[in-house]
């Protein structure tokens, strides 16, 4: 069964400067939950369609990863495809308004596992829509600070 969690907020930053703290990943890493770590497959980090990274759980022993790959790019839209856990896409798309930015994040998902499914279900899912809320209180401060600096 695919679930969607979708979430959006205002910022006061252009979408340009909004698009860049999703593409840039020095910037991306100052938003993420810092239990959540992205790194490039390869030597270069990109988001151009085909770019390969992969998204790490910091739990010690386990570290749970899903490999994603870009598979939707326009300016102001980055869509990752993933594979793992979970198997779905996270897009991420900036909205120019009348005074900035509306970011609209949609994480669309199916988990395969029946006793993860579980899992997530009874003792993550709440979680991690707060977690996506909190990850877009940061990122609007990043990105009014980018802002605010240029």
């Amino acid at each position: 069964m695919t679930q969607v969690f979708e979430q959006s907020i205002q910022i006061n930053a252009t979408a340009a400067v909004v698009e860049r703290c999703i593409t840039h990943l020095a910037l991306m890493s100052r938003w993420l939950n810092p239990v959540l770590r992205c790194e490039p497959v390869g030597e270069v980090w990109s988001t151009d369609i085909g770019s390969e990274s992969r998204f790490i759980i910091q739990i010690p022993l386990v570290k749970p990863t899903l490999k994603s790959i870009v598979v939707e790019r326009q300016p102001g839209l980055v869509v990752w495809e993933f594979q793992g856990f979970f198997q779905g896409r996270d897009r991420w798309e900036c909205q120019p308004v009348e005074k900035g930015t509306r970011l609209v994040n949609r994480f669309e998902f199916t988990i395969p596992n029946p006793l993860v499914s579980w899992g997530f279900n009874n003792f993550a899912a709440s979680w991690t829509k707060e977690d996506m809320q909190a990850q877009l209180r940061r990122l609007k401060r990043v990105a009014e600070e980018v802002q605010i600096s240029q």
